[in-house]
């Protein structure tokens, strides 16, 4: 049992250039079975994103996880971090701060599980967006080859105004085929956050399971004072750093039930286990 969360390094994926809606970024990959596409949270591929990349590997995925920003492998630090958030806020691919916009970066993610679909057994692909990239998994979903979207901690439109807390992180079009997509069975989601979690309003869950119905399904962790889990008011990431390795760990069954999630969506018959 560790009281640190899970890491991993680069050693063993593969990288290669990948473009698709007009962008091009590194994607590492790694696996087989069934297709995850793991968007990285800020400020980039840390040891802790790698941890989680490695972990859906070895639970039977092929895990591909694109590089839009930051350092591939460099650990998180508050300048890191800082200097990554402000390079963010002013690119256009991403419009940190738009409401009801269609973000350029999810033409490219979605380009990506499309191809990962092809190249992989089972029922499509999953996307798994964490915190800045929480909300671009969901938008993804308005392609037919994603069917499992999770939205770990979004965290994007950053909640300045009530219209920004509420907002589904995707346009009115977007949200529009992918609710069609939901209630077609077509498509299921995900969304996770902790309960004190300022930056991830719980305004943006209403907005989606409104919509979604019980296409959305929310974990929230509790962490408010004196919580069981013993998380600090600031807890965020709920799939990385928040992690421990030890059984009955709230973190960690979130990520057990993000696994399970994906199994039942992207492997109903059992490929990965042939």
């Amino acid at each position: 049992m560790s009281e640190h969360a899970p890491v991993g390094t680069l050693e063993g994926w593969t990288r290669s250039p990948f473009t698709g809606g007009g962008l091009t970024y590194d994607v590492y990959r790694r696996g087989s079975g069934p297709g995850v596409v793991l968007i990285p949270e800020i400020p980039g591929i840390t040891p802790e994103v790698l941890g989680l990349a490695e972990h859906l590997v070895l639970s039977g995925f092929t895990v591909a996880v694109p590089s839009p920003f930051g350092t591939p492998g460099r650990p998180a630090s508050a300048g890191y971090t800082v200097g990554t958030v402000a390079r963010l806020c002013v690119a256009s691919e991403f419009r940190a701060f738009a409401v009801g916009a269609s973000r350029p970066i999810t033409g490219f993610l979605r380009a990506l599980a499309a191809d990962l679909a092809d190249r992989t057994p089972g029922n499509g692909a999953g996307v798994i967006g964490m915190c800045f990239t929480g909300g671009f998994a969901l938008a993804t979903a308005v392609d037919g080859s994603v069917t499992a979207a999770v939205a770990s901690q979004p965290a994007a439109p950053f909640p300045v105004s009530r219209r920004h807390r509420a907002d589904p992180t995707m346009s009115p079009a977007e949200f529009d085929q992918v609710a069609e997509r939901a209630a077609r069975g077509d498509v299921c989601a995900l969304g996770l956050r902790f309960s004190h979690d300022g930056s991830v309003p719980a305004e943006r869950f209403r907005t989606l399971s409104d919509r979604l119905g019980d296409a959305f399904r929310v974990i929230e962790i509790d962490s408010g004072p004196g919580n069981p889990g013993g998380f600090s008011r600031a807890a965020h990431s709920v799939l990385t750093s928040e992690v421990r390795e030890r059984p009955g760990h709230p973190a960690r069954q979130a990520r057990d039930e993000v696994v399970a999630f994906l199994r039942e969506r992207l492997d109903p018959d059992g490929v990965a286990d042939r």
